[in-house]
């Protein structure tokens, strides 16, 4: 991958952290706020979920993030690559079960039922997301399989070389 590939998806990452620390700090504050008239349960509910989707973002931002230190530096096509590949995945399913769960608060209420279909497809798209990182991850192990035996095709080699 290009360095300069790396660098923007690095910078896009960053402003993406600090926007969704903004909405922690800032909007979700003034969500609270406008959500008083509610009831205390569904207010704290959809505060909350809107929240830890939130942090569902940025867990997935920071394992993207040591993801381009690893090929950055060569070592993608390691066993240690996995561990941040899983995050994600549970990073993302995290966000889809949020988004049904949000789905199912507002369906009962004064929302359109289009906007709850809606909320529920993407939590649906989110589900999907999460079967090709799964893929993705698969593919990972292949390449890695792959690389283990080119070094021993490679070693081999060079024992025969004289």
């Amino acid at each position: 991958m290009a360095k300069t590939t790396i660098a923007v998806l690095r910078v896009v990452i960053a402003l993406a952290l600090v926007g969704s620390v903004a909405v922690q700090a800032l909007i979700l504050p003034l969500l609270w706020l406008d959500l008083a008239e509610g009831e205390l349960w569904g207010r704290l509910l959809v505060v909350s979920i809107i929240g830890l989707g939130v942090a569902t973002m940025q867990v997935f931002g920071v394992c993207v993030w040591i993801l381009l230190t690893k090929v950055r530096r060569g070592s993608i096509f390691s066993e240690s690559s996995f561990r941040p590949v899983d995050v994600i995945i549970g990073a993302i399913l995290v966000a889809a079960a949020l988004t049904w769960i949000l789905a199912a608060v507002l369906a009962p209420g004064s929302i359109a039922p289009g906007v709850v279909a809606l909320i529920g497809g993407a939590g649906v798209v989110l589900a999907g997301m999460a079967l090709l990182v799964v893929v993705m991850k698969a593919l990972l192990r292949q390449a890695i399989a792959r690389d283990v035996e080119a070094r021993s095709l490679r070693s081999e080699l060079d024992d025969e070389v004289i």
